[in-house]
C-alpha cells in the first residue's frame, strides 16, 4: 500500500510539498473525473480547455480545474495554499461514495492512530485548549463562519462539514482550579473512506488553526 506523505514532519518542506502535489495532478489527470466528483460529492463541468471539479471545502466552494489541479476559491478568486490544496485533491481521488456511518469515533480508533496521537495532540488539541479552554461556548461563534452548527458533546461543540462526506466535531471542556481544559475531535467513522490518517490529522490541524483564527477575527 502507497504510503502518504506527511507534510509537517519532512525535513525538506518545499520539496516534499511539491512532489506530493505533482504526484497527486498526475494521478487526477488519469482518472476518471467524472468518477471521482460522483464519489466525493464534488460537481463536474467541463469547457473547451478544462474540466472541473466543484468542491465544497470549510464552508466555502472551490473549483478544481484539470489539467493543471489549480484549487481556486469561487467567491474571492483566490487559489488555496499548497498544503491545503493537496488535501482537497488527496480527498478527490480517495473519497469512495459511501454514506457517513453516523457514528463518531476518535483519532485512537482509527488504524494507525494512536501511534500519532502525540503529534495530532500537539498540532490539532493544544490550539484548541489554549485558545478556547476558558470559555468553550465560543468555538461555536467561531465554527459558524466555517458553516458550522453546534453539537451537543462536551461543554461545547461544533461540527463543520469539511468536505462533503467528511464532518469534523471539535469538542471543549471548560478548565478551573481542579481541572484542566481539554479538547477532542470527533470523526464520522466512514472517514478513512475519504482520507488516509496522515490527511485526517493535517485537516484538523488545520482547521483547529482556523477556528483560532475566527476567534481572533471577533477582537
Amino acid at each position: 500500500m502507497e504510503k502518504r506523505i506527511l507534510i509537517p514532519e519532512q525535513r525538506n518542506y518545499a520539496q516534499a510539498l511539491s512532489q506530493a502535489l505533482e504526484i497527486a495532478r498526475v494521478k487526477l489527470s488519469i482518472s476518471d473525473i467524472r468518477e471521482l466528483c460522483r464519489r466525493s460529492g464534488a460537481e463536474y463541468s467541463e469547457t473547451a480547455i478544462e474540466k472541473v471539479a466543484a468542491i465544497a471545502y470549510a464552508g466555502k466552494e472551490y473549483h478544481v480545474a484539470l489539467p493543471d489541479a489549480d484549487v481556486v476559491c469561487v467567491e474571492s478568486g483566490e487559489k488555496l495554499l499548497p498544503r491545503e490544496r493537496l488535501l482537497v485533491l488527496h480527498y478527490l481521488l480517495t473519497a469512495k461514495g459511501m454514506p457517513l456511518a453516523r457514528r463518531s469515533i476518535t483519532l485512537k480508533e482509527i488504524p494507525d492512530g494512536l501511534s500519532y496521537f502525540p503529534t495530532f495532540t500537539k498540532r490539532a488539541l493544544k490550539p484548541l485548549i489554549d485558545n478556547f479552554g476558558k470559555e468553550p461556548g465560543r468555538i461555536i461563534e467561531a465554527a459558524g463562519k466555517l458553516g458550522g452548527r453546534k453539537s451537543e458533546y462536551g461543554d461545547a461543540s461544533a461540527t463543520i462539514d469539511v468536505f462533503p462526506y467528511v464532518p469534523l466535531t471539535f469538542v471543549l471542556w471548560r478548565g478551573d482550579d481542579e481541572f484542566q481544559a481539554a479538547a477532542s475531535v470527533l470523526f464520522d467513522a466512514s472517514i478513512t473512506d475519504c482520507l488516509s490518517v496522515e490527511d485526517i490529522i493535517v485537516l484538523s490541524e488545520i482547521m483547529a488553526w482556523k477556528l483560532v483564527r475566527g476567534l481572533e477575527q471577533r477582537r
